[in-house]
């Protein structure tokens, strides 16, 4: 009895249901638990991500199970409605836009350019991708990891591609991490050292009421134009009135901290939970992979070269590095141009003038991606 009490304990097990797929998901789980604790790449997300996969991955706890007739669902197949429905990337662009200051945009309107120009990766990417045999709204679905903005990149891919939503997001949050790695040698090859070491004039001083108007201004020209924007836009413009107005200090405060912390969690470990071993080991992922990187590179290349020119137009009063700066990885790409111009010459005091093109770059990927959307929705 004892033994057949213990085969029947063993085969009722997660450990008898275990394959080898299921071992090499636990495997990159734990790498990226690893990227996230040990080397600090966007540990944020990263983290809630890569337990996410570690949960769906062990057999028979039917996390992910949808709800039947009969049968409830699992706890994370009701949470992950919050990315399906596209909650959680809007609730995340709130607190964004609450965190984010328009003012060096404001103040130079032309960083507009730059944010416009480092959506290049995302046309290159889509053309590719579309080439090798995957379906428009897959080829969106992945051309939009160039714009560097993991929500916006989820957002699109769950309305667009739910089956590659795993792999697009892995893939869009790991490029962001590794923006310090990818960009430098980029900026390096593409421009010259006299145009690294340009210093530019300090910005303006921007009004109260211009930051009041302009989310608000923003919000009417772009859902107007494109009205599958509206979640994504709106939310954002949204967020930024909470901390320009200055009357709503608690909703600020609870938007760009409690709620972004909260959704951040769930929008993290649902993502991670649709990484299971039967969807997520195809060579489809591996190919995913490859044209993210890609569209990363030329949304770098795009907007060194607008930067470029902006340098060449107003006789080398911008920087060109700037441009770098235009995927809406904020503030990390902003950092990155700050750096690469210090280097070049330490006089030089990038930082405010790279959020321009940065948070440009943060409207410019949801304007793509509300594009995408129109397109092929």
């Amino acid at each position: 009895m004892f033994v057949h009490a213990l085969q029947e304990l063993w085969a009722s097990s997660g450990f008898a249901a275990l394959t080898w797929q299921h071992v090499i998901m636990l495997l990159l789980s734990f790498f990226l638990i690893y990227l996230a604790i040990v080397r600090k790449f966007e540990p944020l997300l990263l983290l809630p991500i890569a337990f996410g996969m570690l949960l769906v991955n062990l057999p028979l706890t039917g996390l992910m199970s949808p709800a039947t007739a009969s049968e409830t669902g699992g706890l994370l197949y009701y949470l992950y409605q919050g990315v399906k429905l596209g909650i959680y990337p809007s609730l995340i662009f709130l607190g964004i836009g609450a965190m984010t200051d328009f003012g060096p945009l404001i103040a130079r309107p032309s960083s507009l350019f730059l944010g416009a120009g480092a959506q290049f990766g995302i046309c290159v990417a889509f053309v590719i991708a579309n080439a090798l045999g995957f379906l428009p709204e897959e080829a969106a679905s992945i051309a939009i990891i160039g714009g560097a903005d993991g929500p916006t990149a989820i957002f699109l891919a769950s309305k667009l591609a739910p089956s590659l939503l795993p792999a697009i997001a892995v893939a869009a949050y790991s490029y962001m991490a590794l923006i310090p790695m990818i960009q430098p040698p980029l900026m390096r090859l593409l421009t010259t050292k006299k145009e690294r070491e340009t210093v530019m004039e300090q910005l303006r001083t921007v009004s109260k009421l211009e930051k009041i108007c302009f989310p608000v201004i923003v919000t009417i020209l772009c859902v107007l134009l494109l009205p599958s924007v509206a979640p994504l836009i709106g939310m954002l413009m949204l967020g930024n009135l909470f901390k320009e107005s200055g009357v709503v200090e608690r909703l600020s405060d609870t938007a760009q901290n409690t709620l972004i912390n909260i959704v951040t969690i769930f929008l993290g470990v649902t993502v991670g939970a649709t990484a299971n071993a039967e969807t997520f080991l195809r060579p489809q992922t591996l190919m995913i992979v490859g044209l993210g990187l890609m569209a990363f590179v030329f949304s770098t290349i795009g907007g060194l070269l607008l930067g470029k020119l902006m340098y060449w137009i107003t006789k080398g009063k911008v920087n060109p590095l700037i441009g770098s700066a235009g995927v809406s990885a904020v503030p990390m790409a902003a950092r990155v141009s700050h750096l690469e111009g210090q280097k070049a010459n330490p006089a030089n005091f990038l930082l405010m003038h790279a959020i321009g093109p940065n948070v440009a770059g943060v409207i410019g990927s949801a304007v793509a991606a509300g594009i995408l959307l129109s397109l092929f929705g």
